[in-house]
């Protein structure tokens, strides 16, 4: 099994909290994974959420630049953004080695129009590199 765009991922080790050494999760929503090449994703975050617009979901300024996802169900029972910072794409095998191990899991699916917003605006992100934009680009334009 390979990772998949439009899929919400859960990493159970995903960082290590300083303050207690305790291994925390993350969720991350995949948005490109293209074969045999590093996949592209980007967390996900219900922090701050006075602080995040809501209308229109995608928002590209201070403080925080995010995409509102709504409260997406399944495990994720607040209201979600997908965090539109800087963050370093995923190597491949390190995803496959991991979701075979069971450290990271998949738990939703985003709807198709939904996804394709999320895309739109993921690309235009300021901290979204060229590489990472052309392989969003990519998938928005394969699903129509």
């Amino acid at each position: 099994m390979s990772a998949q765009s439009g899929r919400i991922y859960r990493d159970s080790s995903f960082y290590t909290d300083l303050d207690s050494g305790e291994l925390k999760t993350k969720y991350f929503l995949v948005l490109a994974a293209p074969p045999a090449t590093d996949i592209v994703i980007r967390l996900l975050t219900s922090r701050y959420a006075s602080l995040r617009p809501e209308d229109p979901p995608c928002h590209h300024g201070d403080p925080y630049p995010g995409f509102f996802l709504g409260i997406p169900g399944q495990v994720l029972k607040q209201k979600t953004w997908l965090d539109l910072r800087k963050l370093d794409d995923l190597d491949p095998w390190d995803f496959e080695r991991d979701l075979t191990q069971g450290r990271i899991s998949e738990v939703h699916t985003l709807p198709v129009d939904q996804f394709k917003a999320a895309l739109a605006c993921a690309a235009s992100a300021d901290d979204t590199t060229t590489r990472q934009e052309r392989l969003i680009r990519d998938v928005l334009a394969g699903l129509g």
